[in-house]
């Protein structure tokens, strides 16, 4: 793993967190407890910060990253960044699931308690409201979500990523 400071910021990454041998963290970016960066992964806090809650899984190829004197990212509690999404100097609130290969633009909010499907693209300045689902290029709503029964389903995706995580932190 590639864990490296930029200007005098290092990232905070507790104890509990696990990151893949090839995973890079970058500049300033801080982890809360119990999240996973897996295998070829970035998170590249080296021009805005980078604030990442609690249960966050950033999975296999995805990138996060902030724009230089605009937009930080911030990332909530409970949220599923799919394989190969990208994560661009947004604000993704709790209980979110960021689908395979999606990308979410800069100045975007993504409300909690939602999902951004797989390949879409969030164009910059979306408010992705909260109990909905974005789909499509770009993105557009395609449906609202029982958010009780959604907040389940990302609790036990968040969940599974910390059991997952465990597994290699044994090897």
């Amino acid at each position: 793993m590639i864990i490296k400071a930029v200007n005098g910021k290092s990232p905070i990454i507790p104890k509990d967190c696990f990151v893949a041998d090839n995973a890079t963290i970058v500049g300033e970016v801080t982890f809360g407890e119990n999240c996973s960066v897996w295998f070829n992964a970035v998170v590249r806090g080296d021009v805005n910060s980078i604030t990442i809650g609690n249960k966050v899984n950033i999975q296999d190829g995805a990138v996060i990253h902030c724009t230089y004197q605009k937009h930080p990212t911030i990332i909530g509690n409970n949220v599923s960044i799919g394989h190969n999404a990208i994560v661009h100097g947004c604000e993704v609130k709790d209980n979110v699931l960021i689908g395979m290969g999606a990308i979410v633009m800069d100045n975007c909010v993504i409300e909690s308690n939602s999902i951004v499907a797989a390949g879409s693209v969030i164009t910059q300045n979306t408010i992705v409201e909260s109990g909905t689902i974005y789909a499509g290029v770009p993105a557009k709503k395609v449906k609202d979500i029982n958010t009780s029964d959604f907040a389940g389903e990302i609790e036990r995706i968040s969940n599974n990523y910390v059991m997952y995580s465990s597994w290699l932190k044994e090897e």
